[in-house]
């Protein structure tokens, strides 16, 4: 075999071995790709939910929910015994509408972030024993948020995605300069003085310290496009399989369980009046901000209070169902703000306060308490006795104290 033959065969198999490699790379490439590109519509509880074995649904409704008095089967309590309560941050900014598993919390608390837009702390304990729940839009803490989801026992689970900081990369010193994050609204020096923070402890950051498959960026969850920060959304069951591993069962690493020092509110089956004094409740956060208006509606049928948001019914985008309340509860709070310069808002709810509950068709004047951080809060009617609320949903609205309140 000549030299030029040699040359030739040698080039050949050069060139083949580098197309082979090329072609097989491309193809594992367009794998991952393909993956990671699919990955936000991945639920990993939606298909196959360990929960939604062991439910028989037929079965009658005796167990009473701590968080709200619902009654649930006693297959649904042994689950939720298992577990302590998510507490989750959702928001409530007019693109992110409407929101994944807001329809399944116990509890809700609504209260503004900054600039008039509200934003959520959603309770998820009995009603998500079920089945695996889809929640989000998942968004940062504020301190207020912090207090109330202090309220739910020893180290609740905390679901949020960053929060109100003073961290800056680019800063000297590793810190943002004075005033543009005051000291009373920085969330994470408020959960790393409980202990919370970390990738081993009870708030689950999806910036920090928790990811796929239990929070994902989901970009096509409303089905057309939406910002960047509106598509971290989480999943129940996968939180809740995290929250074991990481020693915060309903027994916790220490021996203590989750509601040792949990104190429940008081309850009583539905007692409608027969002549309801209002038929709607309505109220604005801030006046400039009519998108994030609230109409309740009172249904005599269900004995249920249905949420109006911006002017258009407010749906859980999961079921497609209206959300709605059996108590509807106004709970007036000191605002202050913008307190910094990055315009971060403050709510004082720890205290007193004033407020309404509308349940049954009825509204009852309430006065709230909360003694400190871990307090629960209480309410109490005009003669000084702690309320009943209805077995069902609770909403509590925290309205900027002064604001007027129409039914």
């Amino acid at each position: 075999m000549n030299n030029q033959s040699v040359f030739k065969n040698k080039l050949y198999y050069i060139i083949s071995t580098f197309l082979g490699v090329y072609l097989l790379a491309a193809g594992i490439s367009w794998l991952v790709f393909s993956f990671l590109k699919n990955e936000p519509n991945v639920s990993p509880v939606a298909k196959t939910s360990e929960s939604n074995s062991k439910i028989d649904p037929s079965l009658p409704k005796t167990e009473q929910c701590p968080m709200n008095g619902q009654m649930f089967t006693a297959q649904e309590r042994q689950i939720w015994e298992e577990r302590r309560p998510i507490v989750a941050i959702i928001e409530n900014h007019e693109d992110a509408r409407p929101q994944s598993g807001i329809g399944s919390a116990d509890i809700v608390y609504e209260a503004v972030a900054e600039g008039g837009i509200t934003r959520f702390l959603a309770v998820m304990y009995c009603d998500v024993a079920y089945s695996g729940v889809k929640i989000g839009p998942i968004r940062s803490a504020r301190v207020y948020f912090i207090n109330w989801a202090a309220e739910y026992g020893e180290n609740p689970l905390f679901v949020h995605v960053g929060g109100a900081n003073n961290i800056c990369r680019n800063c000297p010193g590793g810190v943002k300069p004075v005033g543009q994050v005051t000291k009373e609204v920085d969330a994470f020096k408020m959960l790393d003085k409980l202990g919370w923070r970390g990738s081993k402890r009870n708030a689950f950051d999806g910036g920090t310290s928790v990811g796929y498959p239990i929070m994902i960026r989901d970009v096509n969850r409303l089905g057309r496009e939406v910002a960047w920060e509106h598509t971290f959304v989480g999943f129940t069951d996968k939180i809740y399989e995290e929250s074991k591993a990481r020693g915060f069962g309903a027994v916790g690493e220490n021996g203590r369980a989750w509601d040792a020092n949990f104190v429940m509110w008081k309850f009583s089956d539905n007692n409608p009046i027969l002549q309801p004094k209002t038929d709607k409740i309505s109220f604005s956060f801030w006046q400039n901000k009519p998108n994030y208006d609230v109409v309740w509606e009172y249904d005599a049928p269900s004995n249920s209070y249905k949420r109006f948001n911006g002017g258009v019914k407010h749906v859980d985008h999961e079921t497609g169902e209206q959300i709605s309340a059996q108590n509807l509860l106004i709970q007036f709070v000191k605002e202050r703000g913008p307190v910094d310069n990055e315009g971060h808002m403050f709510y004082q709810n720890i205290g007193k306060g004033k407020g309404f509950l509308f349940q049954n068709g009825d509204v009852i004047d309430i006065v709230w308490e909360k003694a400190n951080q871990f307090s629960r809060t209480r309410y109490y009617d005009k003669m000084g006795k702690e309320v009943f609320f209805v077995r069902g949903k609770i909403w509590i609205e925290a309205v900027p104290d002064g604001n007027k309140i129409e039914y």
